[in-house]
């Protein structure tokens, strides 16, 4: 059977995704994901370079998949939020990905950062409102940070909301926040 450099470098994201959202990129063992991944050590480096790299290319990957999944659309910024939050609870490691590459970066830039400004450009776009003297990026911003946050923190949902408050019942509760959120410039809530 021949070899499938294309197979392998997938099989290796798929690992690496697995192992950094697990232990983010200090406590990932490059050992591990070559062990899940079915291949050597030596065609991890030798297609990716280091395990910084390694780690870039894997949410190089998760913004193109998230982006391909949950579109910036026409539509609403609240129903744009209720797209989101069902993909980051279907995918719960691209949301711990995130929070890693916040954790290991920083402030400083991040892989692809470019691509990605791109990327948040065409959601402002999206979620322009009548108002076209309004400023949408605190409005996306905070839309962003109600869907990750809710989320990324089970202890607190659990906790103030109380062990039965479902996600079920979240989810329109996070549209009708954003849809309250107040249009930065503007006259009030869009």
């Amino acid at each position: 059977m021949a070899y499938d450099s294309t197979a392998t470098k997938e099989r290796i994201l798929a690992a690496a995704a697995s192992e950094f959202a697990a232990h983010g990129v200090a406590g990932a063992r490059v050992d591990r994901i070559a062990a899940q991944a079915k291949a050597n050590k030596r065609a991890i480096y030798d297609y990716f370079g280091d395990k910084d790299k390694l780690f870039a290319a894997v949410l190089e990957r998760l913004m193109a998949d998230l982006a391909q999944a949950v579109p910036p659309g026409d539509e609403d910024l609240p129903a744009y939020a209720e797209r989101l939050f069902d993909y980051h609870r279907a995918h719960p490691e691209a949301l711990r990905l995130l929070l890693w590459e916040a954790l290991e970066l920083g402030d400083q830039p991040v892989p692809g950062e470019a691509a990605r400004t791109r990327h948040y450009q065409d959601k402002l776009h999206a979620a322009r409102t009548a108002d076209d003297d309004a400023d949408p990026r605190t409005r996306l911003f905070l839309t962003l940070g109600l869907v990750g946050w809710t989320l990324a923190m089970p202890q607190l949902r659990r906790m103030i909301l109380g062990p039965d408050h479902s996600l079920d019942q979240l989810r329109p509760a996070i549209a009708r926040a954003v849809r309250a959120l107040p249009v930065e410039g503007g006259s009030g809530p869009a």
